[in-house]
């Protein structure tokens, strides 16, 4: 992932000073010009909340004044990148009394990149009017702009405040989702999945019937989206994803191991562990087969994450066979902790066979 510096360092706060210089008469664009010396040290988040305060300060308090300068730069062709992400964060801010103007600022704006932060504010303000403005984005003819509508509702969007009424309820804004999940750009449809996996998160049920309904009326694209709209749901092991994508929780199949390679390991080395499947029943089996490491915690008890090992159709008495390395070196998302832990498999939900095995620290 690249850095902050490399997102929003000093060359690229110049670049978006002479934009703005360039944009408008009389805009010396000095508070955003002196962000460059201040950047070091800074993380990506506090760096777009001093460049954002400086573009504010630099530009109109008016906010028609405001905007026009905005549009006038987008006309620069150098006005793009992630220099755009403190001028949309800016945009919210000044825009606040703004409202539907703001939201059509931010839809000119998010080509040059994506506004979905942005257009949150105006989201947990007034769900039902920002509703109305992004609602005839879905038939917009830029994708970026359609892209909008579904990843700036998303109700647990990453790195982003979260929308608490759509976490609690997301039914406002599955209308959105109908109008696209058939759309021609992948990079939209993308978004359509990961709205529905934050619904899947809160309200599985909900994403089960969406995800359906979606079938009932599928595009060649529709099924692979349901797919990944249901992965968190499919690893979970839920009977009504997993059976709505044709893996039944209960299909007759042998299932042997884990048979770990060594029962102790440490932090840094890989788990080795050979498993089977077969398929005992008369008709091809459609096959989701994963395995869960129970990690020890610090207080003794152990949590479960499910990882991925294949997805597959065995015909009438097909084995499929695996030898799986799990890595265990240091990870900046997980901490490891010493203790017995296990492993097992899982096979469309259901899970099978248990081994332990050793983490030295």
């Amino acid at each position: 992932m690249p850095s902050a510096d490399e997102l929003l360092g000093a060359a690229t706060v110049a670049d978006l000073a002479r934009c703005l210089v360039r944009a408008g008469d009389g805009i010396t664009a000095q508070a955003t010009r002196g962000c460059g010396a201040v950047l070091e040290g800074l993380s990506f988040t506090e760096r777009v909340t001093l460049i954002r305060n400086a573009v504010l300060a630099d530009l109109p308090a008016d906010y028609p004044a405001f905007a026009q300068v905005l549009r006038a730069a987008l006309r620069d062709s150098d006005f793009t990148g992630w220099m755009i992400f403190p001028v949309t964060e800016a945009v919210a801010v000044r825009g606040e009394g703004d409202f539907e103007p703001a939201l059509a600022l931010l839809a000119e704006l998010t080509p040059r990149l994506t506004a979905e932060t942005a257009v949150r504010p105006f989201l947990r303000a007034d769900l039902e009017r920002a509703l109305r403005v992004m609602t005839p984005w879905t038939a917009h003819p830029d994708p970026h702009i359609r892209r909008l509508a579904s990843e700036g509702t998303r109700p647990r969007l990453p790195w982003a405040p979260q929308l608490p009424e759509l976490i609690a309820d997301p039914t406002p804004a599955l209308p959105l989702l109908d109008a696209l999940y058939r759309d021609d750009s992948e990079y939209v449809r993308r978004s359509v999945a990961n709205h529905l996996n934050d619904i899947s998160r809160d309200h599985p049920d909900i994403a089960t019937r969406v995800a359906a309904r979606w079938l009932s009326d599928p595009a060649p694209t529709t099924t692979r989206l349901v797919r990944h709209g249901l992965r968190t749901l499919i690893k979970s092991g839920h009977a009504g994803a997993l059976t709505l994508l044709g893996h039944w929780p209960d299909s007759p199949v042998t299932v042997e191991g884990p048979h770990i390679h060594a029962s102790e390991i440490r932090v840094g080395d890989d788990l080795l562990f050979d498993c089977s499947v077969t398929n005992t029943h008369d008709q091809t089996a459609h096959l989701v087969i994963d395995y869960i490491v129970l990690h020890m915690k610090a207080n003794g008890t152990r949590t479960p994450k499910v990882f991925k090992l294949t997805t597959r159709s065995l015909a009438p008495g097909e084995t499929w066979r695996a030898t799986r390395r799990h890595s265990f070196r240091p990870i900046s998302t997980r901490r490891y902790h010493p203790g017995v832990h296990l492993v097992r498999l899982q096979v469309n939900g259901r899970t099978h066979g248990e081994a332990s095995f050793t983490l030295d620290c």
